[in-house]
């Protein structure tokens, strides 16, 4: 059902429902975050490469992929990184690396902030981290009342598109099929709309704090040497050049790849220049 997704599931009870998470592995830690409307599918090949070296944890956040779908909870990003906290202690861990992509920046980096000295690396792939008033109509669109919740839940407009507009390469017709699986009705699809409604994009939006905190906070990464690699594509519609240059402003001593002809979906359209980079930038 899910092509080169072999991995044993995994399951942790949070208040509200369960998350699943993928735990391949052993040696140093590597969590990876996904964003919307992806899940853990999404590092799939990554996890099968990783995986012999090191400790690989893929997590699905409440709502998303093969965790629960709970149609009455808190989809705020302040929840999604307490989610992630249990899941680190529920684990163990003390020590860990990340691979962020999409909303997976915000909340894979806003625990990191908050556990700073256990941070080794992180890989930052099109996504955020902090505050932007940038946000394609398209996606405006998907946030409106009751006509949004359409669009997204009903007509599936923002996970069914996702799978040619997020990309340069024409999906797998199975492969685009895997991603779209766990999202196939409308009740399933609760934490897509909810997560294109958290985007903050002013002062009086729920999650606008919580983000500005991440953002204050984002110079402890340099401050405890925290490594970073940013592997870009530079033909995502919504988190385009505007966020590739926030990065390299912020943090002008990271390690970058810049793939002009690469999507939103970076991994997919450039997964064989990228697994090098990989590589290399977690064996140092």
């Amino acid at each position: 059902m899910y092509p080169d997704y072999p991995f044993l599931s995994h399951y942790l009870q949070l208040d509200g429902g369960r998350m699943h998470y993928i735990d391949e592995g052993s040696g140093p830690v590597i969590v990876m975050v996904h964003g919307n409307p992806t899940w853990s599918y999404y590092f799939r090949h990554l996890i099968t490469l990783l995986r012999s070296k090191y400790r690989v944890i893929a997590l699905d956040h409440i709502g998303c992929g093969l965790s629960e779908k709970p149609q009455k909870y808190s989809y705020c990003l302040a929840q999604h990184i307490e989610n992630m906290e249990q899941l680190l202690t529920h684990l163990h861990i003390d020590r860990f690396s990340l691979v962020v992509h999409d909303w997976g920046g915000a909340i894979g980096i806003g625990c990191a902030v908050n556990h700073i000295s256990s941070v080794d690396k992180i890989v930052v792939m099109n996504t955020a981290a902090f505050r932007s008033s940038r946000i394609p109509l398209r996606i405006r669109l998907c946030r409106l009342p009751l006509a949004g919740e359409v669009i997204v839940r009903m007509l599936n407009g923002f996970a069914w598109p996702a799978q040619f507009m997020a990309v340069k390469k024409k999906l797998a017709a199975t492969v685009a099929k895997a991603y779209l699986a766990p999202y196939n009705n409308w009740q399933n699809r609760v934490a897509v709309y909810n997560f294109v409604r958290d985007i903050p994009l002013d002062a009086q939006h729920p999650s606008y704090a919580t983000l500005v905190d991440i953002e204050k906070k984002l110079p402890l990464l340099r401050a405890h040497a925290v490594s970073l690699l940013i592997v870009w594509g530079g033909g995502d519609f919504c988190f385009n050049d505007h966020f590739f240059k926030e990065w390299r402003t912020r943090f002008p001593e990271a390690e970058y790849h810049y793939f002009p002809d690469g999507g939103h979906y970076i991994l997919e359209d450039k997964r064989e220049e990228i697994v090098p980079l990989l590589t290399s930038f977690f064996r140092v």
